[in-house]
């Protein structure tokens, strides 16, 4: 036996070879430039410790977050047409649908579900944007269609999570059709007397801030979440003026009354549940009672 290429060269080639570190182990974060270890930044539902900057959240865990025991049953959407109008420009709608359902295992960039916050019913429609960047179509606008149509059947509230660029490019007129068609869903549901909640988050842009995001009975913020309509570089463009720092963010919008609360991210759910309780009163039950009859002389 050589002890020397048996044991020794064993044991010096395992401190200089280089060993395999996954590359996904940290993530960069974009408010201070921490370093953060991404299962400890899972944990606090990804925020960073060090500045409080709200990285974005995928649709499932903040699901999970919200629901009772993170228990939820996800409502199936109607099928739509992937590529109704053949749209392509530097590459096929086709193409880029495929690559994107390919990626996130999701068919569209919704998800619509149900289960109960605080023991109350609640229906709950939540915008992935690594799909497409969240953008909204026709599947899109089924969803919202779908969540309304559950929560007055089942007179329960509405709680919306967009998180988007706005409308579908590649979809034309049917993307900008969802605009109106979201808005008479949500109406549905304010006409039935129940609440209807939109939780803005990072980002909420374009024809989604321009319809159904912005017709809330409440709308909640998460903590520097941008939400606009047109990016500031064009408004300053067109206007010629330099904007207020800190523009179309959270904060600069609650202060000028175009939202009303901004939260922490893990405040969030008991800041919803608090306000069910505000907005949908359990009615007591008094039984009523044969009081006798007193006659005056």
């Amino acid at each position: 036996m050589n002890w020397i290429s048996n044991f020794v060269r064993p044991k010096i080639r395992a401190l200089v070879t280089k060993k395999d570190v996954p590359d996904n182990l940290w993530e960069k974060c974009p408010g201070c430039g921490a370093m953060l270890f991404k299962r400890e930044l899972e944990d606090h539902f990804n925020v960073c410790r060090a500045c409080g900057h709200h990285l974005r959240l995928e649709p499932l865990r903040r699901l999970h977050m919200l629901f009772d025991d993170g228990d939820f049953k996800l409502l199936t959407l109607p099928k739509t047409v992937s590529d109704p109008l053949n749209f392509k420009d530097m590459k096929k709608y086709s193409d880029r649908m495929r690559d994107a359902r390919k990626r996130t295992g999701q068919r569209d960039a919704i998800f619509v579900a149900e289960g109960k916050m605080a023991a109350r019913p609640v229906v709950i429609a939540a915008f992935d944007f690594g799909f497409m960047g969240g953008s909204m179509g026709t599947a899109v606008g089924e969803g919202i269609v779908t969540a309304a149509k559950q929560a007055v059947t089942n007179k329960t509230p509405l709680v919306i999570i967009p998180a988007s660029g706005g409308a579908r490019m590649q979809e034309g007129i049917l993307s900008l059709m969802q605009m109106p068609r979201t808005t008479i869903a949500v109406n549905m549901v304010k006409q039935a007397g129940l609440p209807y909640i939109v939780v803005l988050t990072d980002p909420t842009t374009g024809g989604v801030t321009a319809s159904f995001a912005m017709l809330g009975d409440i709308h909640i913020a998460e903590k520097g979440a941008q939400i606009a309509f047109a990016g500031a570089r064009v408004i300053e463009s067109t206007i010629r003026e330099t904007l207020p720092q800190d523009f179309q963010r959270a904060e600069y919008l609650r202060d000028h009354g175009m939202v009303d609360i901004v939260v922490h991210r893990k405040d969030l759910r008991d800041t919803l549940i608090r306000l069910f309780s505000l907005l949908m009163p359990e009615k007591e039950k008094k039984k009523k009672r044969n009081l006798p009859v007193i006659s005056g002389r």
